[in-house]
């Protein structure tokens, strides 16, 4: 079968595809034909070595498809079960062993595509606004990255709920995207700070939770956007790690709270992952939640992808077709 491998880490170029054998499901695994892989920013982070992973490799963690093969022992996924996974590595190929505790049977109406599009993303904000900072509709928050593939569905899930949203984007055709996803306020980090813009908003108090998947360029910012008690989830660093800092900020900033939280973490257990798939999925399907592909490339093109993602060339979800 044909898959990409990153054979040392270094920059896009170093997604390389090349003919591997196709794998056979141990028991606990189904062999799944791959129909359409996500593209994420961790994808970026393996591929750089940011986040090791032993060389060599096939990158990516998310994808749709159907079950070609099933190991012993497992009665609940079948030949011929259309799912969707997210959490396992390899999904940049023909054909993934997925282990069946990944694996989600999808409905009848949505496709591979969409299924692709809305597993990593989607249970991760999912996560952000039920546990890591449970939304209410009293509170305000400000998401970064708002015409992003996590960012548009923050901002769908947190007007679901009922809160106030703020969003952050860098052109006037983001900042439309991110209107009509749901933003209250849509700020262009380009022309206005942002940090003003929401303390100006909030007559000076700031607001109850960031949600900022950028890092390095937004972090202090978003601890000043904060209002007293106010929470910060840096879920991402897309524009390069946050470095070391004094914790008396948190302090300074009127007793914040800091967290570095992570799909896996909320995603434990069989039962949190079906719970969280399984809203996103059933609100997809019922047109509560509006997924937005940004655009598709064939799996050899996964180094371009890399380029525009890395880039702010992209909006939306990126997906790559074996």
């Amino acid at each position: 079968m044909k898959a990409i491998r990153v054979e040392s880490y270094g920059g896009a170029d170093h997604l390389v595809l090349q003919d591997v054998e196709k794998p056979t499901p141990k028991a606990g695994e189904a062999l799944v034909k791959i129909e359409a892989t996500g593209v994420n920013f961790i994808d970026v982070y393996h591929r750089t070595g940011l986040y090791p992973m032993p060389l060599p490799f096939t990158p990516g963690s998310e994808a749709a498809g159907t079950v070609e093969a099933v190991g012993e022992g497992e009665g609940d996924i079948q030949v011929g079960d259309r799912v969707a996974y997210a959490m396992s590595p390899g999904a940049y190929a023909e054909y993934a062993a997925v282990p069946v505790s990944k694996l989600v049977k999808l409905p009848d109406d949505i496709d591979s595509q969409h299924a692709a599009a809305a597993m990593l993303q989607g249970m991760t904000a999912h996560y952000l606004v039920t546990s890591t900072y449970a939304l209410k509709n009293t509170d305000a928050a400000l998401v970064h990255a708002a015409a992003g593939g996590v960012g548009l569905l923050l901002i769908q899930m947190a007007k679901r709920i009922g809160a106030r949203v703020f969003g952050t984007v860098s052109t006037e055709e983001k900042a439309r995207l991110a209107r009509e996803a749901g933003a209250d306020e849509v700020i262009i980090y380009t022309k206005q700070d942002f940090e003003e813009e929401v303390k100006r908003a909030t007559n000076g108090r700031g607001v109850q939770v960031v949600y900022d998947s950028v890092g390095k360029t937004t972090f202090t910012k978003s601890l000043k956007s904060l209002a007293p008690r106010g929470l910060l989830a840096l879920f991402g660093q897309s524009s390069g790690p946050v470095p070391p800092f004094d914790a008396a900020l948190l302090a300074q900033g009127g007793s914040l709270y800091l967290t570095r939280p992570s799909l896996a973490h909320y995603a434990a257990t069989r039962e949190e992952l079906l719970w969280r798939a399984g809203d996103v999925l059933k609100w997809v399907s019922t047109g509560e939640l509006k997924l937005r592909i940004g655009k598709t490339f064939p799996l050899a093109e996964a180094s371009e992808a890399h380029r525009q993602l890395e880039g702010r060339e992209t909006t939306g979800k990126v997906l790559l077709i074996p």
